[in-house]
């Protein structure tokens, strides 16, 4: 074994050491939500596929033609264990039933398939993925499991990003701030795994055609890669919370329960009752200024069901609860600003006392709500 590639069994090594470590921390993280169980299924997978690919990547695909297939058939369940630990993030009481099965069904036909064929030597010996040995053409199912394979990862990576968008509308409809539970760092991750799994995927499809660069390359390539992203999943994901999550006897309202309220049971004169119960809530009791209000504490407050309040706040203020919130906060800042009794305070201190969590937030809302920075509208008080 040459110095280069013992450096990279090193490396893989670490790497499946990494992931068990971050499954141990999350056994032990009590409560322990669905996406942490997960999530904790999913590191012991990867460290048990890049540790045995760490040492056994040198002679697996040169002596164990099927056995290597087998081992690529793996790639298939990053997507599902992806999709699935995004779902229990972003859906509220999200369950897994079973539905979600049928995530696993191609690994299961690919193994299948592989299995069959095994009986048959005359098929099974021009199964490689080293393109030594046979001069015969790969047999027409290998290819298809092989193009599912490298077409699973940029599919699902499109479903998660359909996930985002899911929780993007739940979070306007749900929650005053966005920070910690907006899952900027997944994306991040997702979008740019994604693309580097794409190249990665058509490198080797590429290699299998065109018998261009070595299978070993494409493989540690793939392997290095989802590596440095399953150990930034569960750094990441050891400290994720549960984003809904909530200590109130009413539900929050999320994507399936928002079709315009469609069949929604309040009466026109209840709404004007809801509403005017809203605005005097807002004006003498300012729940805004609590940084962490969401709509089942809020409808909780008012003793008022959450869909209710929801669809008032949606159809009679036009705005989801997000927006609704934020502009209160807003005026109250423009009117603490005009304050005397408040000039002691700077505009980031007096955002933080009336409900903001975050200077990122505060400016870009107070920028969409006003049309100028917080800077430039009290410039525009003072001259």
């Amino acid at each position: 074994m040459n110095p280069t590639a013992i450096h990279m069994e090193y490396i893989f090594l670490i790497a499946a050491f990494n992931a068990i470590f971050f499954a141990v921390l999350l056994f032990q993280k009590i409560p322990k939500a669905l996406h942490d169980r997960i999530l904790i299924s999913w590191l012991i997978y990867s460290g048990l596929y890049t540790g045995i690919y760490g040492l056994t990547y040198n002679v697996l695909f040169t002596r164990y033609p099927l056995l290597s297939a087998a081992f690529v058939s793996l790639l298939l369940l990053h997507g599902p264990f992806l999709f699935l630990y995004i779902s229990a993030l972003v859906r509220e009481k999200y369950r897994l039933n079973v539905k979600d099965l049928f995530h696993f069904i191609p690994f299961i036909l690919f193994n299948i398939y592989l299995l069959a064929v095994s009986l048959f030597p005359e098929i099974s010996r021009n199964i490689r993925l080293d393109h030594v040995e046979t001069i015969h053409e790969p047999p027409f199912l290998f290819k298809f499991f092989l193009t599912i394979t490298a077409l699973s990862g940029p599919v699902y990576f499109l479903f998660s990003i359909r996930l985002f968008k899911i929780l993007d509308i739940n979070i306007f409809n749900n929650f005053s701030y966005s920070e910690n539970i907006n899952l900027e760092w997944l994306r991040k991750l997702v979008y740019s795994f994604g693309s580097i799994w794409t190249l990665l995927m058509t490198v080797a499809a590429i290699h299998h055609v065109f018998h261009i660069f070595s299978w070993i390359f494409c493989t540690h390539g793939i392997s290095l890669s989802l590596s440095v992203f399953i150990i930034l999943i569960g750094y990441y994901g050891l400290r994720q919370r549960e984003i809904f999550a909530s200590d109130t006897r009413e539900d929050f309202v999320t994507d399936h329960k928002i079709n315009k309220y469609s069949g929604s049971g309040l009466k026109e004169h209840d709404a004007k009752r809801y509403i005017k119960i809203l605005e005097s809530f807002m004006e003498k009791e300012k729940p805004y200024l609590d940084p962490e209000i969401n709509l089942p504490r809020l409808a909780e407050r008012l003793n008022m069901p959450s869909h209710y309040l929801s669809q008032v706040i949606n159809e009679h203020f036009g705005s989801n609860f997000f927006e609704f919130i934020n502009r209160y906060r807003v005026e109250e800042i423009k009117r603490r600003i005009d304050d005397p009794a408040y000039k002691n305070l700077t505009i980031l201190g007096i955002a933080f006392e009336s409900g903001f969590n975050s200077k990122s937030a505060f400016n870009r809302v107070f920028k969409n709500t006003t049309g100028l920075t917080p800077s430039e509208y009290k410039r525009s008080l003072y001259g």
